[in-house]
């Protein structure tokens, strides 16, 4: 088995120029050195000792995703690019955990990462409360918070990384007015999250500015667990018969993501009520899958690879600069238009008539 030694006699160049291109710090190798220890490495198909590594360094090149359910496919959507972003860019794996945005699950998970030498991770959960982050710092873990602003005040060391939620409830209610609707609602699960009330705020705030004509209902689903995050297209399904029941019945539907929309639907159309005939849909996450439901399901889109990339490189970065300013990053979401969106049926046969 060939060793770092073996690597660096036949590139020509030291242990300490291999170990460079190892842990990817390029920047302090010429590219025709980076080039030949590359090309010494697929040679003598040479694989690092992770274990040797991590007892040497005290970390192992690996970095930590914490998400509330991958019953969710966002979640699933979200892993894929922070891996692509990590193994690309740093040569780092992912290791992936499920929280159910649990407090007490998120402080354990990150005894173990720390346990693992593990010593970045990013954490999906967008609860109000978010002192044990900063726990986990003064332990020695860099941390990065994905779907909510740093808007307390506090001067933790925790970066946030998030799409504009409230600009996401705005676009998808602007889009449902200019087809014509006035009655609206917006579904979301039981649960309250700083980005779920942000999504909910700025759809008020669009349909406020129509006057009194125009409704906003807030519709929550009841879950059985504590946020949703495994259940939503069960629960979309359920919260069709919530909607036909109410009075007036809404014509226009914004849900806080895409599997809560198939799932509403779905159910729908099991109570013969037609998407985007009888009721329009949007959905939130801009979830690939989205394009396939029938009709295709209008969404807002998050931009996952960019949020990914950056979450990436704030962590790893983070890793090796505990005292690095804490920064809030915000990417803006935008509106995928598909076929789930029509005119309200009264204003189909106005314009019919005349």
């Amino acid at each position: 088995m060939a060793t770092i030694h073996d690597v660096a006699a036949l590139a020509g160049v030291s242990t300490s120029s291999v170990s460079n291109v190892l842990n990817g710090r390029t920047e302090k190798l010429s590219a025709a050195t980076y080039s030949r220890v590359e090309e010494a490495i697929r040679k003598l198909a040479f694989r690092p000792n992770r274990a040797a590594r991590q007892l040497k360094t005290g970390h192992t090149p690996m970095l930590g995703l914490l998400v509330p359910s991958t019953a969710n496919p966002m979640y699933g959507q979200l892993a894929l690019n922070v891996e692509a972003a990590a193994q690309s860019r740093f040569n780092y794996r992912l290791l992936l955990g499920n929280t159910h945005r649990d407090k007490q699950q998120e402080a354990r998970m990150f005894e173990d990462l720390l346990s693992f030498g593990v010593r970045a991770v990013i954490v999906v959960s967008s609860l109000n409360d978010e002192r044990h982050l900063d726990e986990a710092v003064a332990r020695g873990l860099a941390v990065v918070s994905y779907d909510r602003n740093a808007n307390d005040g506090s001067h933790s060391l925790v970066d946030h990384v998030s799409a504009d939620n409230y600009q996401a409830g705005y676009l998808a209610a602007d889009h449902l007015i200019a087809h014509g609707h006035r009655r609206l609602a917006f579904l979301v699960p039981g649960g309250k999250t700083l980005s779920r009330g942000e999504k909910i705020d700025g759809f008020r705030e669009r349909v406020s500015r129509e006057g009194p004509r125009y409704s906003a209902s807030v519709v929550e689903g009841r879950v059985s667990e504590a946020f949703g995050d495994s259940e939503l297209p069960d629960l979309g399904f359920s919260m069709a018969s919530q909607v036909a029941a109410m009075r007036p019945m809404p014509t226009g539907i914004v849900t806080v993501n895409d599997m809560l929309a198939i799932g509403l639907m779905s159910g729908l159309q099991q109570l013969n009520l037609r998407v985007p005939d009888d009721i329009s849909v949007v959905g939130m996450d801009g979830l690939s899958v989205a394009a396939f439901t029938n009709p295709g399901l209008t969404s807002i889109a998050m931009p996952l690879t960019e949020m990914a990339g950056t979450m990436v490189e704030r962590a790893i970065a983070r890793s090796t600069q505990p005292d690095l300013p804490a920064a809030d990053f915000l990417f803006q979401p935008a509106l995928i238009a598909r076929q789930s969106v029509a005119r309200p049926p009264r204003a189909k046969k106005a314009t019919s008539s005349t």
